[in-house]
């Protein structure tokens, strides 16, 4: 995250932020500190209540918001929602996203533990407002889960999947998010998403999203990606990650070990070049949804230790 920043970049966003936060004070500084530089003019704090069942997380998750909130050194509107009580991701996360969404009509989100780079918010407000009519968009987001994808002329492309590490959406998509995924049965007998994502995508979608529910998983993001596929949504997705998950290891809710994707945050050129052509990017979203094998997470680790070496 050394290159090189554009003037445009260090424009203050007038579009809001929502911080998603929990327990963790180290990554939640690193990231608050790239909100800061933003200096958004709403910034709204939510976080889940501390889990009985930790020792010790109840003192942990007040440290968290009081440093959030004894750090906001810009003129902005704040506004939280401190949950006394612990709901779980599925819950706690999508309810702060509807709450924000009760209050903004578009909006940027981040979690306390995905790290962007100063670009990405000028991106992220660039194209809420290009298509904030264009309902064939549900999402904009940072992440690019194969680093770069550079196949498109313009700085973005479009899929079906995209991804929830740094993204930005309206209130007019958000509506159709039903954490319970109660129409998927019905979209899965109708073929909805080997119609949607092709024979083997969509069969791989298919069985993640069924795993979610059978499970009773405590998320909700596939559920997010479900509203988006039932309605054919598309995302916009950065020609390079805007973003980085620095949550793996110890104290993360679901990324456990260390995170192997390979993918790194990278600075854009600002202003966006945009994609002329409207058209979801098919081998980009099979690759988003096969499994890595041995041999590539292997590759992707010895090349993050060449790195470290050097």
């Amino acid at each position: 995250m050394t290159e090189p920043t554009t003037g445009a970049q260090n424009k203050r966003l007038n579009t809001p932020v929502l911080f998603l936060t929990f327990n963790r004070l180290d990554t939640t500084e690193q990231v608050f500190e790239a909100i800061r530089r933003a200096r958004p003019p709403r910034l709204y704090l939510a976080s889940d209540g501390p889990r009985d069942s930790r020792p010790g997380e109840e003192e942990k998750v007040k440290n968290v918001r009081e440093y959030v909130l004894g750090h906001i050194d810009w003129e902005c509107e704040v506004k939280t929602l401190f949950r006394e009580k612990n709901l779980g991701c599925k819950y706690a996360v999508s309810g702060a996203i509807s709450w924000f969404f009760e209050n903004e009509e578009m909006g940027i989100i981040l979690e306390d533990d995905v790290l962007p780079v100063s670009s990405f918010f000028p991106y992220c407000e660039e194209l809420l407002e290009r298509y904030r009519d264009d309902e064939r968009i549900f999402m904009i987001s940072g992440y690019n889960k194969q680093n770069r994808w550079t196949k498109w002329e313009g700085d973005y492309f479009f899929s079906y999947l995209g991804g929830i590490w740094g993204w930005a959406s309206w209130r007019r998509a958000w509506e159709f998010f039903d954490p319970e995924m109660k129409d998927l049965p019905n979209f899965a007998k109708r073929d909805g998403f080997r119609n949607l994502l092709g024979e083997l995508p969509g069969k791989q979608r298919e069985i993640d999203l069924f795993n979610v529910v059978n499970s009773n998983m405590d998320t909700w993001d596939y559920q997010w990606g479900f509203a988006r596929h039932k309605n054919s949504g598309m995302a916009c997705v950065p020609a390079r990650s805007l973003v980085k998950n620095i949550g793996f290891g110890e104290g993360a809710t679901h990324n456990y070990g260390k995170n192997t994707d390979g993918v790194e945050a990278h600075e854009m050129e600002l202003p966006l070049k945009n994609n002329m052509f409207m058209v979801v990017d098919r081998e980009y979203d099979a690759l988003f949804v096969q499994r890595p094998t041995t041999m590539n997470r292997m590759a992707i680790i010895l090349k993050q230790l060449l790195k470290r070496i050097i």
